[in-house]
């Protein structure tokens, strides 16, 4: 028994010598912190699956988070990873420094694993969610040998680099949710006029991380452009049986009234198959499905819908930077009815509506932060500007008490202790009771030794710091 549990250690372990360095690797588990090289200070996050031979080459998959969590996010892949036998990487990174020292880093990582692993030369990807797949997405167009990216929940970041000389594989994971939606598929446009090989997969979790599934189909995606291309052995068991799984989830959507998702999925399925089958029979399920009178239905209304979000997001950029440009803290008034009506979209009965509310909500708060970015950015602050964005915050986000404290820390240091004191009880109202945090909050020193400051934590809280004499 001993023997043979020595046995399967061993078996788990890889054993490595570069330059004169021994490295062991273990399979089935994320190994954190490997060094590039010593006079390198790049470091990285490898995962071997538990299959992982140095017999065969493999697909790597680099996937990135610019806010530190390059393991967590390398964790949301392992299960397909194993499933669909590809090797992760992690590259540590950091939104704080430049584009360009990111991308050195990145090569390096890419070089020292190619140096260690037997990795396909057609075969290398990147993915990430957020920040990490605006990174993701910018890495092909600098690294060549990066054949193609999954972008999570985010848009292109920039079309005007790419070049049809130099196509890679795009894969968009998104929500019909997420604001990010309409971008995206206004960038599949311009995908396809480049020829670039590309394919959005539609997912119905609340968040911008999809299930597994689609995690997992992904990487099978990866591997049929890949064979469609020849730039690997075509294996033609596999190409069924992806397209068997497909097959039923379309039947699935269709059973169950997801109509407008059906026909979008079965338009992607044209692309990821059409190098590999005859497709007649799936193009007469496409061509029945758009006949459907419900399938119709749902379409007039989904068009109708993003035809108004389109006008609503021009009217909020238009007044928000009229707003912020001219500190009209009078219109927060509208802002806040505005609130109200995407609060309505969100929760009325129609779906497409409900879709396009939940797409506005997203939109207006990311336009207010870039706008917060940018103020921020500027070597002369605008804390007008400042305060009337943190205001809208807390209009269009009342339960995120980040922007609460940010405008009484504002207004208490510009010593507005009336404004101040107002957002204080905005977020005690709201549910706020850090004590902690509030007594220990930038420029606040001389706020909160106020009578009326501590009279409304008595009130609220029980636990002034400072008593309140009554007369």
């Amino acid at each position: 028994m001993k023997r043979t549990s020595l046995l399967f250690s061993l078996l788990a372990l890889l054993v490595y010598t570069v330059h004169g360095q021994e490295i062991v690797l273990k399979k089935g588990a994320i190994i954190e912190n490997l060094s590039v090289q010593d006079s390198i200070q790049d470091t990285f996050s490898l995962y071997l699956p538990t299959d992982f031979t140095t017999e065969s080459k493999w697909p790597l998959l680099l996937i990135f988070d610019l806010d530190g969590k390059e393991k967590q996010a390398l964790s949301m892949f392992v299960k397909s990873a194993e499933e669909e036998g590809y090797v992760l990487a992690a590259p540590k990174i950091s939104d704080s420094v430049s584009l360009s020292k990111n991308m050195v880093s990145t090569s390096n990582v890419i070089k020292r694993i190619l140096d260690l692993l037997p990795i396909q030369g057609q075969g290398i990807y990147t993915a990430g969610a957020a920040s990490g797949a605006r990174f993701a997405n910018l890495v092909p167009v600098f690294i060549p040998k990066v054949k193609g990216t999954i972008s999570i929940g985010t848009s292109i970041a920039n079309t005007e680099l790419f070049s049809s000389k130099q196509p890679f594989h795009f894969i968009g994971l998104v929500t019909k949710n997420n604001y990010n939606y309409t971008s995206m598929v206004a960038a599949k446009k311009i995908l396809d006029r480049l020829r670039f090989p590309n394919h959005i997969l539609l997912h119905q979790e609340k968040g911008d991380w999809p299930d597994q599934q689609y995690l997992k189909k992904s990487l099978q995606l990866f591997k049929l452009v890949a064979m469609g291309r020849k730039l690997i052995p075509k294996d033609s068991v596999f190409v069924e049986d992806v397209y068997q799984e497909d097959v039923v989830k379309v039947t699935r959507l269709k059973n169950s009234g997801k109509l407008l998702l059906a026909e979008q999925y079965l338009v992607e399925m044209m692309s990821m198959y059409g190098a590999h089958k005859n497709l007649d029979s799936l193009r007469t399920v496409l061509k029945d499905l758009r006949r459907n009178k419900s399938y119709r239905t749902m379409k007039r209304a989904e068009n109708a819908a993003m035809l108004k979000e389109s006008l609503l997001k021009e009217d909020y950029q238009y007044y928000m930077e009229e707003d912020v440009f001219s500190h009209n803290f009078n219109n927060l008034g509208w802002w806040n009815y505005q609130k109200g009506e995407l609060d309505q979209f969100v929760s009325g009965a129609n779906p497409r509506t409900k879709e396009m509310g939940n797409r506005l909500l997203g939109f207006v708060n990311a336009l207010a932060e870039d706008n917060i970015n940018y103020v921020q950015s500027e070597d002369i602050i605008d804390e007008d500007a400042l305060a009337f964005l943190y205001m809208l915050k807390t209009v269009l986000e009342p339960s995120n008490f980040d922007y609460y404290l940010k405008i009484i820390s504002l207004s208490s240091k510009n010593e507005d202790f009336g404004t101040a004191l107002f957002y204080l009880e905005e977020a005690f109202k709201a549910g706020f009771k850090d004590t902690d945090t509030l007594y220990n909050l930038e420029d606040t020193a001389l706020f909160r030794i106020t009578p009326e400051f501590n009279k409304m934590v008595s009130k609220y809280l029980k636990d002034a710091l400072y008593k309140v004499n009554e007369e």
